[in-house]
């Protein structure tokens, strides 16, 4: 049967109500979310080679997990009606359960068996009393009563029953869920194709790093690093290199990028000043809608479409680009790769700085946690300096309206690793 792939986006998804000016943060993720479908498709992998892709339909257990009650732990197993208060001594059967070497045959009313951990519990076991509270001749074991029925044992499919859903659609599968999936017998799941997400810088001021060392020039920070951010997220990163400030050359870099890409990242010429190429051509020859969104840092967001490849025009600051890629195309990109809505995980953490904030826009400051639980901030918010989201192991989100942050504070803070 051959694979479908869903139908790429229409011209007009990103398009904003007439009179829409500043966005608040939410306004905008809830827009975003509307608008967005999965646009990859679809393939059928071995378990093994799955690691990373994101599952799209549920993986369905085989078998149970345990498939049969076992020993959890070396002791000895016997019937626990054969057991009462105080002290206890039973004599041992002949012979032992093992893990893979099951006992043959039933174990005698009112005796106990030398058991591993792991192994089966044979007919006439259904408690098992660990070797530490136990004495034994080799002949007898002895052990104060009363014991629990079924303790140190495993009943089958306590932790997954045949037929379970061992791991839900959407999941991208880790490590843990390779797991699950060998230990309940899945050895094919159906997985969405990696999102394919291309990469392009512009403008003339940018250079490759250390090809030259003219003050004018800026070396280019964005494009190294979205890529490794795309790469850390399991996606596709497509590097569409660096057009200068020709809109013609852009022209044919993205027509090229939509027969590759499944999504595009451009980083400057996204505003609306003469040298905006992005912005000017998506408005031309595709669809624009430029995001006025109330964040700091951040410009507006040209979000548009390019013959049917979603494109989010970045600023052209690396710390506005990072912080605009992850609050805004990291949930996007989850939707289009068949994750579904990905919110970064963010804890309340006390706050080891102090900061007044105005209201109008929302806050992401470069963070990171300190030995005593709390999390410090950058010590300048300067959207210029790159060197403090490498400082940084994450952010602090600061609420649209009127804040004093003082020391001890409950605050917001999103570590970089909740946005994989």
């Amino acid at each position: 049967m051959s694979e479908l792939t869903p139908p790429r986006l229409k011209n007009d998804c990103f398009a904003l109500p007439a009179g829409v000016d500043w966005t608040p943060v939410d306004e905008a993720l809830d827009r975003l979310r509307e608008r967005m479908s999965r646009v990859v498709g679809q393939e059928t992998l071995p378990m093994g080679e799955a690691e990373g892709r994101v599952l799209a339909a549920d993986a369905v257990a085989i078998r149970a997990n345990p498939p049969a009650a076992n020993a959890a732990v070396d002791g000895y197993g016997m019937a626990h009606a054969a057991t009462g208060d105080g002290d206890q001594t039973l004599p041992l059967a002949e012979g032992r359960a093992a893990a893979g070497a099951p006992f043959a045959g039933a174990v005698p009313t009112g005796s106990a068996l030398r058991i591993l951990t792991g192994a089966l519990l044979p007919e006439g076991v259904d408690t098992v009393v660990l070797d530490e509270d136990v004495s034994t001749d080799g002949a007898r074991v002895a052990f104060e009563g009363p014991v629990r029925k079924g303790s140190n044992t495993r009943r089958a499919g306590e932790d997954v029953s045949a037929g379970d859903v061992a791991v839900p659609s959407g999941r991208r599968l880790g490590p843990p869920e390779i797991a699950l999936l060998a230990a309940v017998g899945v050895t094919d799941v159906l997985v969405n194709r990696p999102l394919r997400v291309g990469v392009l810088s512009t403008g003339d001021e940018l250079s490759v790093p250390g090809k030259t060392f003219d003050p004018s020039r800026t070396y280019d920070a964005n494009r190294p690093m979205l890529l490794a951010l795309l790469r850390d997220w399991r996606m596709e990163a497509v590097d569409l290199g660096h057009v200068a400030d020709d809109r013609v050359a852009l022209r044919v870099r993205l027509d090229e990028a939509s027969e590759r890409c499944d999504a595009i990242l451009t980083s400057g010429g996204a505003s609306a000043g003469d040298e905006d190429h992005v912005s000017a051509l998506l408005g031309e020859n595709g669809s624009r809608s430029d995001w006025r969104i109330a964040l700091k840092p951040g410009r507006p967001l040209a979000l548009g479409v390019w013959e049917g490849v979603p494109v989010f025009g970045l600023p052209g600051n690396p710390v506005a680009a990072l912080v605009c890629t992850l609050i805004f195309a990291r949930p996007a990109f989850a939707v289009l790769g068949g994750e579904g809505w990905k919110v970064p995980q963010g804890f309340m953490v006390p706050a080891g700085f102090e900061k007044t904030k105005k209201p109008g826009r929302r806050e992401y400051l470069r963070a990171r946690m300190k030995g005593d639980g709390s999390v410090e901030v950058f010590a300048s918010e300067g959207s210029g300096r790159i060197s403090g989201l490498a400082w940084a192991d994450g952010l602090v989100e600061l609420p649209d309206g009127p804040v004093t942050v003082r020391a001890g504070d409950a605050v917001r803070y999103l570590p970089y690793a909740s946005f994989r």
